[in-house]
């Protein structure tokens, strides 16, 4: 079962990936800004500590919603992706170094998984989102190791493109699931 739960998924992640590398500049650009609007609206005159992922080309940007978190008071914890767990605090754009796979981290200090037990929000990547909370990500299963250190019933939010989110993916035992999905026409509570 879990052989045929994997083939699955990675059959997802070549689809939507394809379809993810079809997108200009221009598309991602203004669905960024749409994401980041529908944060901003929902996190207006709050502040705390939230955990979310410095983006790459080809996956739901992260730039603009970090600096303006950062700018609205929010404490912004980044992953530093090691094989184990770890997280450093966003200071600034010039503090931040190529990590693994060249996906920006802070250079500031490190301050281990149980950095995640202070966010009062987690936002993660993903690559499709199930209504029912199941979430596929890139493969690495980082996340599913990062989650469970967060203090229980903090939400965890996926990025991601609205043509993305389905009925539902492909779970394993191990995968965490989110409480919600942000994507360029809204922000949507899932039920689990």
């Amino acid at each position: 079962m879990a052989m045929l739960s994997r083939h699955r998924k990675d059959s997802l992640r070549a689809a939507v990936l394809a379809e993810r590398s079809a997108l200009s500049p221009a598309v991602w650009d203004a669905e960024d800004r749409a994401r980041t609007e529908h944060v901003l609206a929902r996190l207006t005159g709050r502040s705390g500590t939230v955990a979310l992922y410095a983006s790459l080309p080809g996956e739901p940007g992260t730039t603009a919603l970090i600096d303006a978190l950062a700018d609205a008071g929010w404490r912004v914890l980044l992953p530093v992706l090691r094989r184990r767990v770890d997280w450093a605090e966003f200071a600034s754009w010039g503090q931040m170094v190529p990590g693994w796979r060249d996906i920006p981290e802070p250079n500031g200090p490190r301050l281990g998984p149980e950095a995640l037990a202070r966010a009062n929000l987690v936002f993660v990547s993903a690559l499709s989102v199930g209504l029912d909370g199941s979430r596929l990500g890139t493969g690495g299963g980082w996340y599913d190791r990062a989650l469970p250190s967060r203090t229980p019933g903090t939400p965890v939010v996926a990025l991601a493109r609205g043509a993305e989110v389905v009925a539902s993916v492909p779970m394993e035992e191990h995968d965490v699931a989110v409480q919600g999905v942000v994507t360029e026409t809204e922000w949507v509570e899932l039920e689990r």
